[in-house]
């Protein structure tokens, strides 16, 4: 509670004010990097430490690749420990980006994760004596199908509020058995994967079920697109929430109350998004999102690139001082390269391709002129039905690629539980 007093003050400071405070945080962050975790020891410029921190200054401490961690190992980590950063809690992340990466939490960090968890409950003001279901993915845990009840919604908010009961799911399960189990419990709010969501609320608009407690979506591990929005609001007329966060980093933006832009969490990340030349993107520009994990001393990553695009917004009219993004835009891994030069995120909404036939489709791009569309089909589409694909795509990407059609089963999720709609094999 003492953490949310700071944190409401903190939030309507300026955005120079929040910056000092940035600078004056990573001074101490990289002294003690750079005396303390082996990592940094040559990587944190000498002529840095002690000095003021400008951001000319402090472009000139290398960017920090997930290459970089992986080869890295245990040197991340402080032979010097702080008080509490002196335990530290392995992370893996899902190696959405590709890769694979380990990093490590401290009780610091673990702290303010559940601040700014409780921060964005409170922000949307939600009835937190209603019921919270969770749909996402669990590793091991619990097998499909199967799920487990907790008395309220875990400690971030249960320490401060009444809450009601919550219960948990594995996303791995099928979409049907899922909305059963979601007409049971009646829960007031639902967290998942976005295409996770999507794939509930199209069952329910083909099947015409309501889902009538709910009172809104959160989501949070993949991208939000505005198809999925739409659709929530047209099936369960209910709103949707997204939090930007990653396992390595922690919560990295929360979505405004008023204005639905995603503000930077300043007291806890040093967040830059970078042009191809590591120039700092103006206001309504794209670039890479390079982070510092300002709190944590056990194992901190410094200016550490997450294989994130997203664009630069401009001041929030609400009044918080936080930096704003407008949009998360994908990761390079999702990016299509064309012949011509272009290089873009496709999109292709399933409203243009759903049939009764095609139950899941995935685009993956093998080479700068080919792709292989993966189907998973009720029955085998047509030569005409192919061909009118192959035109679709040709036309959606202003490009005649080469395609190949691969009938599947049906298209799983990676490890990590999260589904794309489109893949790059091109480096």
């Amino acid at each position: 509670m003492a953490l949310q007093f700071q944190l409401e003050k903190s939030q309507w400071l300026s955005g120079i004010e929040l910056e000092n405070l940035q600078w004056s945080q990573a001074e101490e962050l990289i002294l003690h990097a750079a005396q303390a975790v082996p990592l940094y020891k040559d990587r944190i410029p000498k002529s840095l430490l002690g000095k003021k921190l400008t951001k000319d200054l402090w472009s000139e401490i290398p960017i920090l690749t997930r290459q970089d961690l992986i080869a890295a190992g245990d040197q991340q980590k402080s032979i010097k420990p702080l008080a509490g950063h002196d335990r530290l809690n392995k992370i893996q992340s899902s190696g959405s980006t590709g890769i694979p990466i380990t990093a490590y939490g401290t009780q610091t960090t673990g702290l303010f994760w559940q601040a700014f968890t409780a921060r964005e409950h409170i922000w949307h003001q939600r009835d937190v004596g209603g019921k919270l279901a969770s749909i996402r993915p669990i590793g091991g845990k619990l097998k499909p199908g199967e799920s487990s009840q907790a008395p309220h919604w875990g400690g971030a908010i249960s320490r401060m509020f009444e809450t009601g009961p919550a219960s948990l799911l594995s996303s791995r399960t099928d979409v049907a058995s899922q909305i059963k189990w979601l007409l049971q419990e009646r829960p007031a709010y639902l967290l998942s994967l976005p295409s996770n969501i999507r794939e509930l609320a199209k069952y329910c608009k083909q099947q015409q079920i309501n889902l009538p407690s709910l009172k809104q979506i959160r989501t949070m591990g993949e991208i939000l697109t505005d198809e999925t929005i739409e659709l929530c609001k047209e099936v369960w007329n209910v709103s949707v929430v997204d939090m930007y966060s990653a396992q390595e980093i922690g919560y990295i933006a929360l979505q405004c109350p008023e204005h639905g832009s995603y503000h930077i969490q300043s007291e806890g990340v040093l967040v830059e998004i970078l042009d191809k030349d590591n120039q700092p993107c103006r206001e309504g520009e794209t670039g890479r999102v390079v982070v510092t994990t300002l709190l944590n001393f056990g194992a901190p990553l410094i200016r550490y690139e997450l294989g994130d695009y997203a664009e630069v917004g401009q001041q929030c009219s609400c009044g918080r001082g936080l930096p704003v993004l407008n949009k998360i835009l994908g990761r390079q891994r999702n990016m299509m390269k064309t012949p011509d030069g272009r290089v873009f995120w496709p999109s292709f909404p399933s409203e243009d391709w759903e049939s009764n036939n095609i139950k899941q489709l995935q685009v993956e791009q093998t080479a700068i002129d080919r792709l292989t569309v993966r189907i998973a089909v009720s029955k085998p589409l047509s030569i005409l039905d192919e061909q009118r694909l192959e035109r679709y795509f040709s036309t959606r990407f202003d490009y005649p690629f080469i395609i190949k059609f691969d009938y599947v089963d049906s298209i799983p999720r990676s490890k990590g539980g999260k589904y794309e709609d489109f893949l790059s094999c091109l480096t």
